[in-house]
């Protein structure tokens, strides 16, 4: 690990802009080019946005970071170009135990259907899913696609006008200037850029603190999450254990909150804490060791103009239930088609005001459901306790009582109820594929339902033609016709349920924008002039 950390992937290279007489303008600028900055330019330059991504640093992060990555993430990332490079390298599961002291209270499966590409979760350390989104980005620079990566770039400073943004850039060769017609601040948790402009996060942190510690072994434990309450060697806290590639496992400790974090860091206290847990004779090796403290917060609002936050610069949340870097995929995955819309002056500058309303939604889910994971593994009063213990004693023997344990609800992705973009709704079809929802993948005789929606407006026809190609009002939108005699069991359920045909408007982020049990192209012609925000100004 230690040459992939120490190997830069994007190095500093002058460019042009700091040679130019007066500040190169850009159709968009990212800030960071962690995970979600890296998404981000991927998506925007696959639909031939310009991009360029600024960073001080050169290269992968250091420390697995950020590991369990969601199927709908994968499922992002299939449409990005780089899904399979990370399943193949990942671990993959699907299964959880969940332990109370010494004994296993009971265990579940986070993909009980069949019917799908992507497994429930794969395990893979961060500083592995940022070198291959910087392989792809530098595949799509070899077709040619206008995107660039500025290694050793630290942006010092901001200046918001109407239509553009001056940015102050940093670097060996000294500073220099550019504009962006928009530019997207992706920088972490600490976001320079938010404190830039002088905005805050609102929300709670916890008072509690967990270490997190890489280990290097050789186990025969199975590919599984589990998590325990209460465990002989951590007693009156939790723990967590996942494995990764390498024979490198992930143990999560909770520490307690009056504690000095660096001598809780220090090797030498990091090491009984883990032969305590795995047994004084396994060998291994610690990689990484770091100490985070909960927090459930975010902006309160994601876009300030033209500037616009995505990832941890707009939102925190707690580790458990893996919704941090899920949820800022999710992000990117929401902003790219509408950014690009805008730009083509195709849609108006309000439909990314549409961003703010679904993210901010999709955040404050991810918030509640991580505060309660929060307040159910670290009990705040004697009575939460006793009632927590109760529910997990229960657990093992009584079915009714499992879905009160809450070790960290694990990420899914968030339907835009209410959204101002979600257009007719046919209550009569299955509920989970209503407006706003995200695209339920299904076999197709030839593939996958969601390989073949691409980054475009999509028409999905079940039991009903749709054309294969149509263009309405400027947006080209794309069909696909499953027959009668064709349509998996999967799509009955997912898609039909006791309907005889379905239509469906899919998004560009394949969020389901409207759906009908007939063809109509005026109705589909108005649900797509809401879907890009026509109609919102």
């Amino acid at each position: 690990m230690t040459k992939l950390f120490e190997a830069p992937l994007y190095p500093y290279r002058r460019a042009a802009d700091q040679d130019a007489p007066a500040p190169v303008r850009h159709p968009v600028v990212i800030i960071g080019a962690g995970p979600v900055g890296l998404a981000m330019a991927i998506d925007l330059a696959q639909a031939d946005v310009p991009v360029v991504v600024l960073d001080d640093n050169d290269k992968v992060s250091v420390g697995s970071r950020a590991i369990c990555f969601s199927k709908r993430s994968l499922e992002i990332f299939d449409r990005l170009g780089c899904g399979n490079e990370m399943v193949e390298k990942g671990v993959v599961w699907n299964l959880g135990k969940v332990y109370f002291g010494d004994r296993q209270v009971y265990n579940f499966n986070l993909l009980p259907e069949d019917g799908h590409k992507r497994p429930a979760f794969i395990n893979l350390q961060q500083y592995y899913c940022e070198l291959y989104l910087v392989e792809r980005i530098r595949a799509l620079q070899a077709e040619g696609k206008p995107v660039e990566i500025r290694g050793g770039n630290r942006v010092e400073n901001l200046h918001r006008y109407d239509d553009h943004t001056l940015v102050t850039v940093e670097t060996q060769d000294g500073a220099y200037n550019l504009e962006a017609d928009w530019l997207i601040a992706c920088d972490g948790a600490g976001s320079p850029t938010r404190r830039m402009l002088d905005l805050d996060f609102v929300g709670r942190v916890f008072e509690d603190n967990f270490l997190i510690a890489d280990v290097i072994m050789k186990a025969d434990f199975p590919t599984e999450r589990w998590f325990w309450f209460d465990p002989p060697f951590n007693k009156d806290q939790s723990a967590l254990l996942h494995k990764q590639p390498d024979g490198v496992w992930r143990i999560d400790l909770q520490l307690g909150w009056d504690i000095d974090k660096e001598e809780e860091k220090k090797p030498e206290n990091v090491i009984p804490r883990l032969k305590q847990m795995l047994g004084e004779d396994v060998d291994f090796d610690l990689e990484w060791v770091s100490i985070y403290t909960f927090q459930c917060r975010r902006m309160e609002e994601f876009r300030h103009g033209r500037v616009i936050f995505a990832g941890d610069s707009a939102h925190q949340v707690s580790p458990f239930g893996a919704r941090g870097a899920n949820s800022g995929f999710q992000d990117a995955d929401n902003l790219g088609w509408k950014l690009k819309l805008v730009l083509d002056g195709k849609a108006p500058e309000a439909l990314l005001d549409s961003y703010s309303f679904e993210r901010e939604l999709g955040a404050d889910e991810n918030i509640l459901q991580s505060s309660r994971s929060t307040d159910f593994i670290t009990p705040k009063s004697e009575m939460s306790r006793i009632f927590r213990d109760a529910v997990l004693d229960l657990s093992e023997h009584h079915a009714f009582a499992r879905p009160l344990v809450n070790s960290g609800r694990l990420s899914v992705p968030c339907t835009y109820d209410g959204s101002p973009l979600n257009g007719a709704d046919d209550k009569k079809l299955p509920d989970r594929t209503r407006p706003g929802s995200p695209v339920a993948d299904a076999p197709l005789s030839d593939g996958w339902l969601l390989d073949q929606l691409g980054s475009e407006f999509f028409l999905l026809g079940c039991g009903v033609e749709v054309p294969a190609g149509i263009e309405l009002n400027g947006v080209p939108v794309k069909g696909l016709t499953v027959a009668s005699d064709e349509i998996s069991p999967e799509l009955v359920q997912r898609y039909l349920g006791n309907a005889a045909a379905a239509v469906y408007l899919i998004r560009p982020d394949q969020h389901v924008a409207a759906r009908w049990q007939h063809y109509d192209q005026d109705m589909i012609e108005q649900a797509l002039d809401r879907a890009i925000g026509r109609g919102l100004q």
